[in-house]
């Protein structure tokens, strides 16, 4: 048997570490062609597309299952790629799985974007659009997983043929029963795959007799026929799963060879289970997923600023003047204005960053309004006859130098 590393379970909890995180805001066969013209969305309840994000809605269908098609989200970050990316999987939501709404995962999304990574999300059979019906197992939780786990497969065929895609830098993360999902597909050998990521993963199933215990037993099985990397989130206040539970399915996955680290992070809202979807969750566990990223030898440096929200206004091409975040280069730049960039660098985007050459400043962030509302904020502090403009707007310097004589007054 081949001796496999052992990634320490450890803690993160007490009031003083929550409250600096809080701070800190696959087989044989041949893959189904992938449908190259994004169809229109499915219903008027559809949100539009993100094109600052490149999103795309892409059909996968499903060899030997007529009529199924895998509806899959798509991001990409800017650039031409090959892009190292992320297979994300969605959670099970209660009632008609067929009317859950497509899975996006926007917060998420956008920080791996951030950081040069495409993001593929597939609504797995029987899912929101994807049609056909729900591969239930009844109560066996481990061929659950892996009937789930087929359809994770089919998605890392189809698009390991696209060619801004590096097919050798994978990882596969999963939510909830997606979790689980993500687990289970740790067992297929998939090719390219790195590692495996699982937010509270597992399948709740209380009308099965001694469901806590039969989910547990699959991640021992899982975690048996699992060589890769895996990384484990876990609250104390996860509505589905409590803490006695969970320790029990990652100690089942470590102790029968499955290679794991454990972050217990504590409590988290009123319920840990949403840590993944929600803003104030990233400054959990993205520290965790860059650290676990870079012992793979995975690049994980921020690139870019994308916004969830379009700018209201066309936003003004880069000048060339400077690099956004060279703070020096800013014209006559006091200790206030360095405080005030260095807080709006750090924003999210949409976001602008206003200037007079008389010394005012003013921004604003996160708001579709951005520009106009840090221009505004600007001028009200600005020297009469000395108005303020854009100097930055999201990633990208848009100012121009004024005349030599302006500079000078």
């Amino acid at each position: 048997m081949t001796a496999r590393r052992f990634w320490p379970v450890h803690r993160l909890s007490g009031p003083g570490v929550w409250a600096l995180l809080l701070t800190l805001a696959f087989g044989s066969g041949t893959p189904a062609a992938a449908d190259p013209t994004p169809p229109a969305p499915a219903s008027a309840t559809e949100p539009p597309l993100l094109v600052a994000l490149r999103e795309e809605i892409i059909r996968v269908p499903k060899p030997n299952a007529p009529g199924v098609a895998l509806q899959v989200t798509y991001f990409r970050p800017p650039g031409a790629g090959p892009f190292p990316w992320v297979i994300l999987n969605h959670g099970k939501d209660k009632g008609d799985i067929a009317r859950q709404p497509r899975a996006r995962y926007l917060i998420a999304s956008r920080e791996l974007l951030q950081r040069g990574w495409a993001v593929v999300i597939p609504m797995r059979q029987g899912f929101a659009d994807s049609g056909g019906r729900y591969a239930g197992t009844g109560c066996d939780v481990y061929r659950n997983g892996l009937a789930q786990a087929e359809d994770i497969q089919l998605t890392l065929q189809t698009f390991a043929l696209r060619p801004e895609l590096d097919a050798q830098r994978v990882l596969i993360w999963g939510q909830s029963h997606g979790g689980l999902a993500t687990l289970a597909a740790g067992t297929l050998k998939l090719p390219g795959v790195r590692g495996l990521v699982s937010f509270a993963g597992g399948l709740r199933n209380e009308a099965c007799p001694d469901w806590a215990n039969t989910l547990a037993s699959a991640f021992g099985r899982y975690g048996q026929d699992t060589a890769l990397p895996t990384l484990f989130f876990y609250g104390e206040n996860d509505a589905l799963w409590p803490p006695a539970l969970w320790r029990d399915m990652v100690q089942r996955y470590t102790q029968a060879g499955g290679t794991a680290q454990l972050v217990a992070f504590g409590t988290f809202k009123p319920d840990a289970h949403a840590l993944l979807g929600h803003p104030q969750g990233v400054s959990i566990w993205l520290p965790e997923v860059e650290r676990f990223v870079r012992s793979l030898d995975l690049p994980f440096d921020k690139r870019f600023d994308l916004a969830l929200i379009p700018h209201a206004q066309p936003v003004p091409p880069a000048s060339g003047f400077a690099n956004v975040r060279d703070v020096d280069a800013l014209p006559r730049p006091g200790p206030t204005m360095r405080a005030g960039y260095s807080a709006f660098l750090a924003a999210s985007p949409p976001k602008a960053f206003a200037l007079s050459m008389s010394g005012a400043w003013g921004w604003r962030a996160n708001a579709a309004q951005a520009m106009t509302d840090a221009l505004q904020a600007c001028n009200t502090r600005a020297a009469p006859g000395r108005p303020c403009q854009l100097y930055a707007v999201d990633d990208q310097v848009v100012w121009h130098p004024p005349p030599a004589q302006e500079i000078s007054r």
